[in-house]
């Protein structure tokens, strides 16, 4: 029998997303297994997505709102359930991040969220996740959409070596994030360093952090525990962050430089010559 469980769409975007489907498909006429058909998709699908059980894809809602003829409507309301889906602590930086015009971040132990694959994000995201790894994944390339935009923010990443070296699922993921980073080479609005083992002694020693700075409000540095986050607008705090950054900066490797490094190591460490960039 077809779950019809009640839904109140004022409790999550995922809620609301899942009611007015359910709406808008009844409106159609359309029972599940009917549009799951000009979908592409099975009635249990769209009967998880309905009653909130399923979080849907970009993809879906794309094709979703062309079937019901909807004027983008759950295209538009897909980045918010996506945003949801987030770790509530993070989810005031990744709103913050949206905003801002000028990211700076400094990576010790994995590479940038905005710079993941999904094969990468997949096995970092799974180790505290395992029970929903196609929601974060699916989270985490929402964010990665302001990138896209028209007018993206500027990202300055300065990424430690380890980062490279540290294998992630295994070689063939590995090799694809880092074709994924040398895709980056020639973006006007992006800049990788890597930062090499013999640097030694460095600011960055007390952990990875991000310096967002914004058109008409003040900086914001945010630094990460085990399962939690923290934003501050602190003025010390960002001048001495803001000093550390361009130190790292300074004993990093050149954008150029660094694009050599990530394929040596591509190359060594996990077997494969670099093929046609991955933007």
């Amino acid at each position: 029998m077809v779950n019809i469980r009640s839904l109140d769409p004022s409790a999550s975007p995922l809620d609301y997303y899942g009611s007015e489907l359910r709406r808008l498909r009844e409106e159609a006429n359309l029972g599940q297994a009917q549009l799951g058909s000009i979908l592409y998709c099975t009635a249990s699908l769209i009967g998880q997505i309905e009653t909130a059980k399923k979080v849907p894809t970009r993809q879906f809602s794309e094709r979703l709102d062309a079937a019901l003829m909807t004027g983008g409507v759950f295209t538009r309301l897909v980045g918010l359930v996506l945003k949801s889906q987030l770790p509530t602590w993070f989810q005031a930086h990744a709103e913050m991040e949206a905003k801002a015009t000028y990211i700076s971040t400094y990576q010790s132990q994995l590479v940038y969220g905005l710079l993941q694959t999904p094969g990468y994000a997949r096995a970092v995201l799974s180790v505290d996740n395992p029970g929903r790894p196609d929601e974060m994944v699916a989270a985490r390339m929402e964010r990665q959409r302001i990138l896209e935009r028209e007018h993206p923010p500027v990202l300055c990443v300065v990424l430690d070596e380890a980062v490279l070296r540290r294998e992630i699922d295994g070689a063939e993921v590995m090799r694809n994030q880092l074709a994924h980073l040398l895709g980056y080479l020639d973006h006007p609005w992006v800049q990788i360093q890597v930062l090499p083992f013999e640097v030694g002694l460095h600011t960055g020693l007390l952990g990875s952090f991000n310096l967002l700075r914004f058109e008409d409000d003040p900086d914001i540095l945010y630094t990460e525990s085990y399962d939690s986050g923290h934003m501050t607008a602190n003025s010390q705090a960002i001048r001495e962050r803001s000093v550390g950054y361009a130190r790292l900066q300074a004993s990093a490797l050149s954008r150029e430089d660094s694009a050599e490094l990530i394929e040596r190591v591509m190359r060594e460490r996990y077997g494969h010559q670099p093929g046609p960039a991955v933007a």
